[in-house]
């Protein structure tokens, strides 16, 4: 069996052989091993990719009590127990399509069991590729019960906006930390509102780009998980820096999902640890 060891505690002498030991402990051999200590918070992560042929349950308990001592958060998965992710979408298509496409692929490594939106203009898409689609109308408590509800009956991992426009409330925020992924525009300087495109435009920006983060009950302040930018000049329309603009959100939002489906991100502090 092919398992996954993510682990995060305060960093103390000995951790590593100590998770070292136990996988060997459980007849395991470690395939990939990945480590960091972040001074600030003196916050250490790991992630151990490791074969064993004893089972999970066996390998969970050789680790959690090898690593009592040092209070870590762990976390054990098969590497083929692929996280379910609900997705969530308004009106624009592109990171919805590139998502169902790149897990239709197998690149991303995700199951996709449904696709939450408030408007009906992407049900088509989404059928096509065999996933439900559920429409939610009525005001945001209303919509926020519901979709709490799906996450619940269908054992959600995590979720991802993907153009998704629409705030979420901070009490549904809280409730599941470092597990809800966006995607937002990020431009220097920051242009809000509608049709920030037009307005980088009119400023004549020469770098346009897209982050993706985890979400927090502070709009858009949450850990940055990935980031991409493309340089632009005076030539470009605001139609061409809208299309370009799509193409970076797209590639930005499938790799922070693809990181995060491979437990390669920690959350430390206000930041984030992403292991390539």
């Amino acid at each position: 069996m092919d398992l996954i060891a993510s682990l995060q505690c305060a960093d103390q002498p000995g951790i590593v052989h100590a998770m070292t030991s136990a996988v060997l402990a459980c007849g395991g051999n470690i395939i990939e091993n990945q480590q960091f200590t972040d001074p600030a918070t003196n916050t250490f992560v790991m992630r151990t990719r490791f074969e064993t042929s004893q089972g999970q349950a066996t390998a969970e308990k050789s680790l959690s009590d090898g690593l009592a001592k040092y209070h870590p958060a762990l976390h054990i998965r098969p590497t083929s127990q692929r996280p379910r992710a609900l997705v969530m979408v308004t009106k624009e298509s592109h990171c919805l399509r590139d998502l169902l496409y790149l897990n239709e692929l197998g690149e991303l490594k995700v199951e996709i069991p449904l696709v939450i939106s408030n408007h009906e203009d992407l049900r088509q898409l989404v059928e096509s590729h065999g996933v439900e689609f559920m429409y939610l109308s009525g005001d945001k408590t209303t919509q926020e019960a519901e979709i709490t509800k799906q996450i619940d009956l269908l054992k959600i991992d995590f979720v991802v906006l993907a153009r998704y426009m629409q705030i979420l409330s901070a009490d549904f925020c809280d409730r599941m930390p470092g597990k809800i992924i966006n995607i937002h525009h990020s431009f220097l300087p920051g242009f809000k509102g509608a049709k920030p495109y037009h307005q980088a435009h009119e400023r004549g920006v020469k770098i346009i780009g897209a982050s993706a983060h985890f979400v927090t009950s502070e709009l858009d302040e949450g850990p940055i998980i990935e980031q991409d930018v493309a340089h632009v000049t005076h030539i470009a329309t605001p139609e061409e820096l809208i299309a370009i603009g799509r193409d970076i959100e797209r590639r930005v939002l499938a790799k922070a999902v693809k990181l995060y489906s491979e437990d390669k991100i920690f959350v430390v502090g206000k930041r984030t640890v992403v292991f390539a």
